[in-house]
């Protein structure tokens, strides 16, 4: 190998291997802060309050790899959090069944999805301005169902699922380690992953090789918003649904993906990386609380960390 293809290689390996070395940097710095963070308790808090995030900037992920983005993510998860709600909910009529309403709730959600990645792969709109239009319409009938109230869940697995363990690991950790297995292997292992990530790269070559390119594309905000009905669901810590939860979560989505290393112009990103960017960002938010520091804070490091984030990805692929 010669030099050019050496100096290519090292710099690729040090920019996937970045996340994680900043994420062991950080536990590292935030355990000699504070004597509690490497607590179980204080870990288990730390991977719970971000599962939802996890599940969510996964979807994410999906779109960035086409080149594309997806700013209806939050709404979406808020919407699927009160339909889900209400449809259980039986005080004001019969209450479904617990997969009934899954079932539902991800429909309709994934409708969202569906009109948008029509728009965006079929109708050639720009991705930006049309989930922004999803994102306030999901928001405004969010609204309409709950009437700015929030709806009690009215079933017991669910709160349980939200609230509960198995051996002190707890079950909403769970299944978003689940998602992230079955996104990693989708995007390594299968056909479908490398189109994905191939239409990013370059979608008129991909296109005239004879691929589908726009149901490709298509496909990535449907299943963006069936992982942000999950992501609703488990963001309804507090037993009830609200209009109101997930904001500003398509930002932190955005934002974990770029710290792991994806490029916003579509073709390169990791699931594992996507991990580390949301337990990066967890993480600092964690340690700032345990440290009592204010939350405004937190919001200037976030976007310092982004800018960094996005300087050293320009840096690699310079060189």
């Amino acid at each position: 190998m010669n030099k050019a293809g050496g100096a290519r290689t090292f710099w690729a390996l040090a920019r996937e291997s970045l996340p994680v070395a900043v994420l062991v940097v950080l536990v590292v710095v935030s355990s000699v802060l504070n004597k509690n963070f490497l607590t179980v308790q204080n870990v288990f808090n730390l991977l719970r309050q971000n599962s939802g995030t996890i599940v969510v900037s996964l979807g994410m992920l999906m779109v960035i790899l086409t080149g594309g983005i997806d700013l209806s993510v939050g709404s979406v998860a808020a919407f699927a959090s009160v339909l889900f709600s209400t449809l259980l909910d039986g005080r004001e009529h019969d209450a479904w069944s617990l997969p009934a309403a899954f079932v539902f709730t991800a429909a309709c959600s994934m409708g969202f999805g569906l009109v948008v990645g029509y728009l965006v792969a079929y109708r050639k709109m720009a991705a930006f301005v049309v989930t922004l239009a999803s994102m306030t319409a999901a928001r405004g009938v969010a609204y309409m169902i709950s009437h700015a109230k929030t709806i009690p869940i009215a079933n017991e697995w669910v709160n349980l699922f939200n609230k509960g363990s198995f051996h002190r690991i707890p079950y909403s950790v769970m299944l978003a380690f689940g998602v992230f297995v079955l996104v990693a292997l989708v995007l390594r292992f299968t056909v479908y992953g490398r189109y994905v990530k191939a239409v990013g790269s370059n979608e008129t070559a991909v296109r005239l090789s004879g691929v589908r390119t726009s149901l490709y594309v298509m496909s990535v905000y449907v299943v963006s918003t069936l992982l942000c009905t999950i992501g609703g669901i488990m963001e309804s810590r507090t037993g009830v649904g609200d209009a109101r939860v997930c904001q500003g979560l398509e930002l932190d989505a955005i934002a974990a993906c770029v710290i792991g290393g994806a490029s916003l112009s579509g073709g390169r990103g990791t699931a594992i990386n996507t991990l580390m960017g949301v337990l990066i960002l967890g993480l600092i938010g964690n340690i700032m609380v345990l440290m009592k520091v204010a939350p405004y804070p937190q919001q200037v490091i976030k976007g310092v960390i982004i800018i960094v984030a996005v300087l050293l990805q320009g840096r690699g692929k310079s060189r």
